[in-house]
């Protein structure tokens, strides 16, 4: 069973998806939503959908630079590996496929970690919009193009260092 809340933000209405583990899926405004969102739902008080709620917001509000939820995304281990390592990419930084690949022992394995970059289900708190071409040029998201370079401007607007 998963339980989902929508969360209207500054930059759209954000769905939320958890199971009793955590945070499962973050659907972006403008991001089609993928086959893990089938299924039975139910709407209603969830306490890790409302404390991402809470986050999320904020957030986009300039007031959070960090996350702290617990996250039960769907995965396989490689995905997992490079979400990890995307999750701790700090606020208002990038980092290119290439580095992550040399981040995870072999700078051969950018394209796969394109692939799961792009399967990753918790956009903004797995903030893969912080990734980006070896040469600094942003490249696919999904809540698209736009809403990535405006994620990344809104960031350093208000980056801390």
């Amino acid at each position: 069973m998963t339980n989902s809340i929508t969360v209207q933000t500054g930059i759209g209405p954000i769905t939320l998806m958890a199971n009793e583990q955590g945070l499962t899926q973050i659907i972006l405004p403008g991001a089609a939503q993928s086959s893990q969102t089938k299924g039975e739902k139910i709407k209603g008080e969830h306490s890790v959908l409302q404390t991402a709620a809470q986050q999320i917001k904020e957030y986009t509000e300039g007031k959070r630079f960090t996350f702290d939820l617990p996250l039960s995304p769907d995965g396989t281990e490689f995905q997992k590996r490079v979400w990890r390592i995307i999750k701790n990419i700090p606020y208002g930084q990038t980092l290119s496929y290439g580095e992550i690949a040399r981040k995870l022992g072999d700078h051969n394995k950018a394209r796969a970690v394109g692939g799961a970059a792009n399967a990753n289900p918790l956009s903004l708190v797995v903030p893969c919009h912080r990734v980006v071409g070896s040469d600094g040029s942003l490249t696919g998201y999904a809540g698209g193009l736009d809403l990535k370079q405006k994620l990344l401007q809104f960031e350093k607007s208000f980056n801390k260092e």
